[in-house]
């Protein structure tokens, strides 16, 4: 299973070409940014998780995230994924990202050839994707609480590398990862630091 080719079938054909003209982006554009911002985030969930978070996240999951916000994407993609309460896309990228927010957008952009204020834009339209997307498969029975930080490592291993954003995200996210203030975030935080960090 891979979590990254799922949230990159989420957002194509269509929905990719709403998003661009969303932003003012052309679709090659909007993809390669999409996927520096799914590996940003799934780098900071899957450091959350292995910082004490766990079971956090899978009551969040129950909760708030089981996959329907997907069949509607047009519906999130007008809205600018100012959804209420805990489907608002920009109370989800800060607490996954927190205040290292600004500087993965700029790292993204830089990268994927769209500004800043563009990346701003994407962001809380991709979040409530990738808690859904995560959600869904949670209620599958593909993600458990003992496998679900692995995956979601791999899949932002697999983001970093296939977006050329390893290094610079390493470093944008490398308080996040190394436990940035969360307790206990050492372990995996240096793994995820490491992969990062080998692009």
């Amino acid at each position: 299973m891979d979590i990254m080719q799922i949230l990159q079938n989420q957002i194509a054909g269509n929905t990719l070409n709403q998003l661009s003209q969303q932003i003012g982006a052309n679709p090659q554009q909007t993809k390669a940014a999409a996927t520096g911002i799914f590996s940003a985030l799934l780098g900071g969930l899957a450091n959350n998780a292995a910082s004490g978070g766990l079971n956090s996240l899978m009551a969040a999951l129950d909760k708030n995230h089981n996959g329907s916000i997907l069949d509607d994407m047009a519906g999130l993609i007008n809205s600018g994924g100012q959804g209420t309460g805990a489907l608002n896309g920009m109370a989800i990228v800060n607490h996954i990202l927190g205040g290292k927010t600004q500087s993965v957008a700029q790292q993204v952009g830089a990268k994927s050839g769209l500004n800043a204020n563009q990346i701003m834009q994407l962001l809380p339209v991709l979040a409530p994707v990738v808690m859904g997307v995560i959600g869904q498969l949670k209620n599958n029975g593909q993600l458990n609480l003992g496998n679900i930080a692995n995956m979601l490592l791999g899949a932002a291993q697999n983001g970093a590398q296939q977006s050329g954003l390893g290094g610079a995200l390493g470093q944008v996210l490398g308080g996040v990862l190394a436990g940035g203030g969360k307790q206990g975030g050492g372990l995996l935080g240096g793994v995820l630091g490491g992969l990062f960090g080998k692009k």
